[in-house]
């Protein structure tokens, strides 16, 4: 009964606020274009990636996340061009992003190693929810008898400064969300939209020719709702593995691995531990990831990509 309560709780919360949720990855530090659309192009080559989570394995209705990211350079590396598509399911919930997302990159050096990109994004979410299909106490509660379904135009923008060995950005994935349901101008209402934010820094140290360390932060804030950050670090072996973990305050200690394959594919697994009141009720996230870059150029690369 416990479980079941559980579940119906975090169906309501999802569902009241769908249109100001942002979805949750680990791997996000090795592609930045989920967080912040100042990321596309800032590597010259293209790259697509996949990923899937299953969050909370064993828990019924539990979130499952499919992705698909891909963006490279435009205009001599000027620009930068993407796309990110998200599917998020939570128990009868739905929740499906597609994202267009454009840069333009700045010179700050002359030779042109430090960069800082501008970025903006549009595109869509749609939710739904087959209510019809939940599981109630009252089965002639009117509320759960019929579906939902609203499309919801969205937009966002980010900064990013960037350099071979370093990075940092700043972002609000969605500034904007156009639904006819939600308020923009009445601050203590329910309703009230409230857009995330998003600061994000790395930085790669060399501790010898075959040992690499990358620490990173992540700071969430959202009006409202309790301060997040996820710290990172992750050591590169021989060019070849990345071996590291997370901690995200206040839900969960992440182990994340990553392969270079060869110097075009890379393939990426965590695993979340959950410290949180629900760590009785399910047994952790996994989350793979696999990427390809296109081109010749990634194969004359004598160093693999860092961020």
């Amino acid at each position: 009964m416990k479980k079941q309560i559980l579940i119906c709780f975090s169906l309501l919360i999802s569902w009241q606020i769908s249109a100001q949720q942002d979805v949750m990855l680990s791997q996000y530090m090795f592609n930045g274009l989920f967080l912040n659309p100042a990321y596309s192009g800032t590597h010259p080559f293209a790259e697509a990636s996949i990923l899937y989570r299953d969050q909370w394995t064993g828990l019924d209705g539990a979130p499952t996340t499919q992705s698909f990211a891909i963006d490279g350079p435009l205009a001599n590396e000027l620009m930068g061009l993407g796309m990110t598509v998200v599917n998020d399911q939570i128990g009868d919930t739905r929740q499906t992003e597609v994202y267009a997302n454009w840069s333009y990159h700045l010179f700050l050096d002359a030779d042109g190693k430090t960069r800082l990109s501008f970025g903006i994004k549009a595109g869509f979410a749609d939710y739904s929810s087959k209510l019809s299909e939940t599981k109630v106490f009252d089965e002639a509660d009117p509320v759960f008898s019929q579906n939902i379904s609203e499309f919801v135009p969205k937009f966002g923008a980010g900064i990013y400064v960037y350099h071979k060995k370093w990075y940092a950005g700043l972002s609000v994935p969605t500034i904007y969300a156009a639904d006819k349901n939600v308020r923009f101008n009445i601050v203590n209402d329910e309703r009230y939209f409230r857009p995330h934010s998003y600061f994000t820094a790395g930085y790669v140290f060399d501790l010898n020719p075959d040992l690499k360390l990358k620490p990173s932060v992540l700071f969430k804030y959202l009006t409202d709702a309790p301060f997040q950050a996820d710290i990172n670090c992750n050591l590169l072996i021989k060019n070849t593995f990345w071996i590291g973990a997370s901690y995200r305050t206040g839900d969960a200690v992440v182990g994340i691995f990553e392969y270079n394959i060869n110097p075009q594919f890379r393939f990426g697994y965590s695993y979340d531990f959950t410290t949180s009141e629900l760590n009785d009720y399910n047994n952790g996230s996994h989350e793979i990831m696999l990427s390809y870059k296109f081109g010749k150029d990634p194969i004359k690369t004598k160093t693999p990509r860092y961020f």
